[in-house]
């Protein structure tokens, strides 16, 4: 048996296993939830949690049972409606600003729903399947993992917005280690490639693999910590419109922005998914939108760093990546000025790149075509992998995007120069 062909087989027998194991990860995530904490819906960009809980069922539904499992009923033909996102070409969908209004169905009525579709996808699974086809469960599994770690962030804007400020775990935050002072490695110069390789799983945006022009450059070696930011923002930061980009001061005078989203005006704690939290100095500094991150650099002397020299650094390493699963979904701080830390599990990290389509980019045929290429345009580019990012999830060609007003995601800064 050939290698590639040992490969395919080994794959279809953890498949079954993977899948279970994603699905019930999804659940775990939710648990402490009561069935009103996630019917919640406090801004367009929050998805209530049930929601979530049924968007990934459909997927798994529209784009594998219906198509490829003979016989499979769909479990409610009103759900094709409801839990649509925004594949247009799939059909029509209920209005994203309204998914809080969906009392009906029921969470026990939601979670019948994944039953039905977890029993048939082990039928599906249990059947030979091609290579298109594993890498389309790949996809589902992978879609999965992206909203669990929308599950919690939006779920932590849900119960930062209850005056109670109610708490999702009780594992509060780790204090973390005094951090040197900032270094900044020297990156490589000249033509590298960039974008994934390989035949392990990547989404379509990560590709196709293409060469990039790295000017001389350095990267700091830890992100941008807490106590940092504080500073920026007490020497007046907020209020110095020569540090801020245009659309971005006028974001920030519109919002009335002082601080990063979740800390307190007195800049001494910060809404956590363990409730109520002093600031750590020393951990990274995180939920601020690009416009934020742009401007605190500009304060620092420094820039942020675009994708190319980020994947670039942690291609060729050594890094310490670092995994968030299991601190309680907090980011921690570390020191290591020898090696670029933090790249994955504590923050996301914006980068000054503009998301949009590399060289030879072509969307997939079909409805998953909607999957990424739709949204390439008016959005930053963010990398790594933050403290909510399911294990094994991220890579370093991994494309995160969001408008650069965004802040409810776990994001935070890394300076170059």
């Amino acid at each position: 048996m050939s290698t590639s062909a040992a490969r395919a087989t080994q794959d279809s027998c953890d498949l079954p296993q993977r899948y279970h194991r994603v699905r019930q990860d999804s659940l775990e995530r939710v648990r402490g939830l009561t069935a009103e904490d996630m019917q919640v819906q406090v801004a367009e960009h929050v998805s209530p949690t049930k929601w979530h809980l049924a968007h990934t069922c459909w997927f798994f539904e529209r784009f594998l049972l219906i198509p490829e499992l003979a016989g499979y009923r769909p479990f409610d033909d009103d759900f094709d409606y409801l839990f649509n996102s925004y594949y247009v070409t799939a059909g029509n969908m209920h209005p994203r600003p309204q998914r809080g209004v969906l009392t009906r169905p029921g969470l026990d009525r939601i979670l019948e729903y994944r039953r039905h579709v977890d029993d048939a996808m082990q039928d599906l699974l249990a059947m030979p399947l091609t290579a298109a086809l594993r890498q389309r469960v790949e996809l589902g599994l992978h879609h999965e993992q992206q909203h669990q770690e929308l599950m919690l962030t939006d779920i932590k804007q849900v119960l930062a917005g209850n005056p109670l400020e109610p708490a999702l775990t009780d594992r509060v935050p780790t204090p973390s280690v005094t951090p040197s002072p900032l270094v900044f490695h020297e990156g490589p110069e000249g033509v590298f490639e960039a974008g994934h390789a390989g035949d392990s799983f990547a989404f379509d945006n990560e590709g196709p693999r293409h060469r990039v022009f790295l000017h001389a450059h350095a990267l700091g070696h830890r992100l941008v910590s807490n106590g940092e930011f504080r500073d920026f923002i007490l020497d007046g930061g907020y209020d110095n419109p020569a540090l801020w980009l245009s659309d971005g001061w006028a974001q920030r005078c519109a919002s009335g922005w002082q601080h990063p989203l979740y800390w307190d005006a007195a800049l001494e704690t910060a809404f956590t998914l363990a409730g109520r939290q002093p600031i750590d100095p020393h951990a990274p500094v995180t939920h601020v939108s690009f416009y934020e991150a742009d401007a605190y650099a500009r304060w620092a002397g420094a820039r942020l760093p675009t994708e190319a020299e980020w994947e670039v650094a942690a291609d060729r390493g050594p890094v310490v990546a670092g995994d968030g699963a299991g601190r309680g979904w907090h980011p921690v701080g570390g020191d290591d000025t020898s090696v670029l830390q933090q790249l994955f599990g504590q923050c996301w990290q914006w980068t000054a790149s503009a998301y949009s389509p590399y060289p030879g980019y072509r969307p997939p045929a079909g409805a998953i075509g909607e999957y990424n290429g739709k949204f390439m345009c008016n959005q930053m580019v963010l990398r790594g992998s933050s403290c909510a990012t399911p294990a094994g999830h991220a890579r370093a060609s991994y494309r995160n995007f969001f408008y650069p007003s965004d802040r409810w995601q776990f994001s935070g800064i890394r300076l170059a120069r």
